[in-house]
């Protein structure tokens, strides 16, 4: 296996990091915090430090945004030593007129699925990344990331299939 890439990030980088990923940034930190805040923090605070510290990436950036924003929530729950249970009552995601509903169910479908599903499909469907990259950000072998990825979205498929047209 040929070694991964290797650079610093310029601030122009950083910014265009934070435009393409925070979105779904955000959603993926708000499946390891108990708040909308505490999500932000998590993320406004790891563009300031990379802005600050302009570092070394190894592999793809993508990958190095979500493991550190994983590892970063992960720290914060062990200085609050308790589980954070996924809000039920705050939405996770923005909705059109009339798709509340939808969003409700998306939200619960999400919820329900195990950890490393969950953060398989946030960061493939909404970070956009490669299975290889999610593979890189999970620290699992490219097969692991496919499977949750294909489990994930068969019990989301099952979940959904009321709204689906």
């Amino acid at each position: 296996m040929a070694p991964l890439p290797e650079h610093r990030l310029s601030e122009d980088e950083i910014r265009r990091l934070y435009d393409a990923h925070s979105a779904a940034l955000m959603l993926y930190a708000r499946t390891f915090t108990a708040d909308v805040s505490a999500a932000e923090d998590l993320v406004h605070g790891l563009f300031l430090k990379l802005l600050r510290s302009r570092p070394i990436v190894i592999g793809a950036a993508s990958a190095y945004l979500y493991r550190a924003i994983k590892n970063a929530a992960l720290n914060l729950q062990r200085d609050h030593v308790k589980e954070a249970p996924l809000p039920e009552d705050e939405p996770w995601f923005t909705y059109r007129s009339g798709g509340l509903e939808i969003a409700v169910a998306l939200q619960s479908a999400l919820a329900n699925l195990p950890a490393e599903q969950r953060e398989t499909v946030i960061m493939r469907i909404w970070g956009g990344m490669t299975l290889e990259e999610v593979a890189e950000a999970e620290g699992v072998p490219l097969n692991t990331a496919a499977s949750r990825y294909r489990y994930a979205l068969a019990k989301m498929r099952d979940t959904l299939k009321p709204y689906m047209g």
